[in-house]
């Protein structure tokens, strides 16, 4: 990617306005579409498309063809998962809110008064709903959610 070159702390900053520029380009695509179909972007952001082009050594077009690529691949990942999640029953939910939590399977069980067989089975189907073959996989693909309303009460949904 085009922000890894140089120091930590200059990839960081390159990193922060690169996220920056994507945020505001999925803000403005969530915006209802004029009858023309055109965006209207910000000095602000345009003069950060142009730094950061600058400084990657690259037109600014390439870029902002590349940072909507990679917004709009995120944005796409986001509601997928937020399908694969919806098609989850309660029970999965539960489960899976609890192993993204660090939670062992006889943790699970013995909190949710279920047996660790049947904890195993639900995470089998989970991970089957998710395509992803572990809980580690599980617990990264959704590290960005908060499940901390299951980790006080594991009945309360967190969305």
């Amino acid at each position: 990617m085009f922000w890894y070159n140089g120091s930590s702390q200059n990839r960081l900053v390159k990193l922060t306005a690169a996220i920056s520029i994507i945020v505001r380009l999925l803000r403005n695509l969530t915006r209802p579409f004029a009858s023309r179909r055109t965006f209207a972007f910000d000095e602000t952001l345009v003069q950060s498309l142009r730094s950061l082009a600058e400084h990657e050594q690259r037109s600014a077009s390439d870029l902002a063809g590349d940072l909507l690529a990679f917004a709009l691949a995120q944005y796409h990942t986001r509601e997928e998962l937020w399908q694969r999640w919806q098609s989850l029953s309660p029970r999965e939910q539960e489960v899976t809110a609890l192993t993204c939590l660090d939670y062992t399977n006889r943790q699970i069980a013995a909190r949710l008064g279920i047996s660790a067989e049947t904890v195993k089975t639900h995470v089998r189907n989970i991970l089957v709903k998710f395509n992803l073959h572990s809980k580690s996989e599980l617990r990264l693909v959704l590290s960005g959610w908060d499940f901390s309303e299951w980790d006080r009460d594991s009945h309360r949904s967190a969305f």
